[in-house]
């Protein structure tokens, strides 16, 4: 069976660092943690499950800290995690099954990693990252921030999942980061500018941000799903500046890269049913349904190929006094969220008018 070192970087972790070390000490052979200057107790806590513990002094770069760690491992695969992750039961066993079975020719694996869950405990956001990588190849993390691991070879999609689960978050750091490396003659790479551009719009920088996103999407570099993801944080930068034009033309902009992503279709609906215009807001809402989510290594929000658009084509029914019609697709949206207020009370007006 092969054996698996943790590594991790972890800077004052204390709130998370043991919920999150409890969930996968027993799936992994040692445990490497690079703390990048704790002032609490996490030091502390983290001996209580391993004395590898190594110091990094911290630049402003998120790779050169991750190769640091990955430098400490010595077993046959690298696990790597953040302080705010955790596996759940469900996972802690596929986990201990793919142990087991993983061919030792596989050089990286891939799994789900929960973004944000909503009050539901139910995902809203995701997306696939390399998590378990072959300690021989040596492969390399690059960016200063949203940092990358390059891989290459003989390639697994599991189906294990990690939750990340911050109880704070510093929405400043990334951002500093970016405006030091500019600051210092730095020159951003395209696929920089695309994650400055998000730091800038999580500011409300809306101008700078679809300028950084702009400069990305001329340069011709960077994944297809990325250009789609750019053009609509353009458009969303645009509606924040009450630029409803704009941004529509910025959503149909991501047509020219793929068929139409399922957020795309919802905001065209959107576009159309705040014009009131009912049929053509049917028919975005309707093609979001159609377009099954791609199995990408890029974020996936599933409300918009489930409960969204099952919701506002109910609304849009109702508009239209087709209420079976609408009290159908309030049931699709209900089975994604049950306790939803909205559907709910959108159910039992429905029940009203069809006197069920």
């Amino acid at each position: 069976m092969l054996t698996i070192s943790l590594c991790m970087i972890v800077r004052n972790a204390q709130c998370t660092i043991e919920r999150c070390l409890d969930s996968v000490q027993h799936l992994v052979d040692e445990i490497n943690i690079i703390d990048t200057g704790s002032t609490d107790r996490t030091k502390e806590i983290v001996q209580n499950f391993t004395s590898r513990i190594y110091d990094f002094s911290w630049c402003n770069h998120f790779a050169k800290a991750r190769n640091f760690s990955f430098q400490q491992a010595t077993k046959d695969y690298i696990l790597w995690l953040d302080a705010d992750d955790i596996m759940t039961k469900e996972n802690q066993h596929k986990f201990s099954q793919l142990k087991q079975t993983l061919f030792p020719s596989i050089d990286a694996v891939t799994m789900d990693y929960y973004l944000t869950l909503d009050c539901d405990g139910e995902v809203e956001c995701s997306e696939r990252k390399f998590r378990l990588v072959k300690r021989a190849n040596h492969f390399q993390w690059e960016g200063a921030v949203h940092e990358n691991l390059k891989v290459s070879g003989q390639l697994f999609h599991s189906d294990i999942a990690v939750t990340h689960l911050p109880l704070t978050k510093d929405i400043h750091r990334n951002i500093n980061i970016y405006e030091g490396l500019i600051k210092n003659g730095h020159s951003l790479s395209a696929i920089e500018n695309f994650h400055y551009a998000n730091e800038l719009k999580l500011h409300h920088r809306y101008l700078e941000a679809i300028n950084q996103y702009n400069l990305f999407l001329d340069s011709n570099l960077g994944t297809t799903d990325n250009r789609i993801e750019a053009c609509l944080h353009v458009g969303e930068c645009y509606r924040r500046l009450h630029d409803d034009q704009q941004a529509q033309q910025a959503v149909l902009q991501s047509f020219l890269y793929d068929r139409p992503k399922p957020e795309a279709c919802c905001r065209m609906g959107q576009f159309f049913m705040e014009q009131l215009k009912h049929k053509e807001a049917i028919y975005w809402y309707s093609q979001a349904l159609q377009q099954a989510p791609a199995d990408t290594m890029t974020i996936q929000k599933r409300a918009y190929s489930t409960w969204i658009p099952h919701l506002q084509l109910s609304l849009l029914y109702r508009e239209l006094r087709l209420f079976e019609n609408a009290y159908q697709h309030n049931l699709e949206a209900q089975k994604w969220k049950p306790n939803h207020q909205e559907i709910i009370n959108n159910g039992k007006y429905l029940l009203s008018q069809l006197k069920i």
